[in-house]
């Protein structure tokens, strides 16, 4: 009997969204994404402390900037043998409103798995969606460094990213969600927002009308699910990643998927074309105040991760 999963795989990549190797090898994703927070979750577990403590006594000398991207690019590598396309790897959330630094980082990160022997094509540089972060990545796109753009929450990020000619973006469904739900309080209808009346699934299918209308070639990944419902109304999407635990429901859950989103319906819709400068991107990022809290929101959380990971980084070193 066909699952959802399954059947997902039929018209969507599949991509895992955590740091957790046997989840990967169970659900056989094609790609795979961490960030800060799933690889500082995974290297405080017992069974992946040897990365880190290879990577320290490897390198005794380097920087606590530098461990923490062999770390990454451990996790990364590790990856790459399990699943057969892609991992993204995250710079430094603390570096999101940087865009020169950006890119020396990202470069840094490029080298140590070109270096592993990993070639650059299975690799996505992630970072954030703000100015700095796609002026980045558009830079890095002409070195033939491909670039993920995360923290996504809007339209006009999207246009910037398209325009910056990366190479997929992920627009977060479930923060968005989180957003509107929150903002609603007594009032919010949980069964009037399911599906695809979702907030942030109508997010997603906005951009990916808005990309396919135009056919443009950056891809749409959508991310950050709270349900199975929401991954349901994006099947079709050019990618999703998923967490381990929504993988589970959907091979759990017998039956076939319809695709919710298909290049021709998007064409039908037709989408006003919008151009976009700096100038529109902050003021219309601006205007928008679900997207301008949730992507200050998860810059702050991942840098908090991200100094989490180096006090773990520090430790290990004093005990080593």
């Amino acid at each position: 009997m066909t699952t959802q999963l399954e059947s997902l795989r039929q018209y969507t990549t599949v991509v895992a969204d955590t740091g957790d190797f046997q989840a990967m090898r169970a659900y056989r994703p094609t790609d795979a994404t961490t960030n800060p927070s799933l690889i500082l979750k995974a290297v405080q577990q017992p069974a992946y402390r040897p990365l880190l403590e290879s990577v320290i006594a490897d390198h005794p000398h380097a920087s606590l900037a530098e461990t923490s991207d062999l770390l990454l690019v451990a996790f990364g590598r590790q990856i790459l043998d399990i699943v057969p396309g892609r991992v993204s790897t995250e710079v430094d959330a603390r570096l999101s409103f940087d865009t020169l630094a950006s890119i020396e980082r990202a470069r840094h990160i490029i080298q140590h798995y070109e270096r592993a022997g990993v070639d650059r094509d299975r690799v996505l540089i992630k970072l954030a969606s703000t100015w700095e972060g796609i002026q980045a990545a558009r830079a890095l796109q002409a070195e033939g460094i491909r670039c993920n753009l995360t923290l996504l929450f809007c339209l006009p990020q999207a246009i910037a990213c398209a325009q910056a000619k990366v190479t997929l973006i992920s627009p977060f469904v479930g923060r968005i969600y989180d957003w509107f739900k929150k903002n609603a309080g007594a009032d919010w209808n949980e069964q009037a927002n399911q599906g695809e009346n979702d907030p942030g699934v109508r997010s997603v299918r906005g951009i990916y009308e808005y990309y396919k209308t135009y056919d443009i070639p950056t891809q749409v990944m959508g991310a950050s699910f709270r349900n199975i419902g929401q991954i349901q109304a994006l099947a079709g999407c050019d990618l999703l990643t998923i967490s381990p635990e929504l993988l589970s429901q959907l091979d759990a859950s017998p039956g076939e998927l319809t695709p919710a989103l298909t290049v021709e319906q998007a064409k039908t819709v037709a989408p006003e074309w919008r151009a976009s400068n700096e100038v529109a991107f902050r003021t219309e990022l601006n205007q928008d105040a679900m997207a301008t809290e949730k992507l200050a929101e998860g810059i702050r959380l991942f840098t908090a991760d991200a100094i989490k990971l180096d006090a773990l980084i520090q430790q290990a070193r004093q005990t080593a």
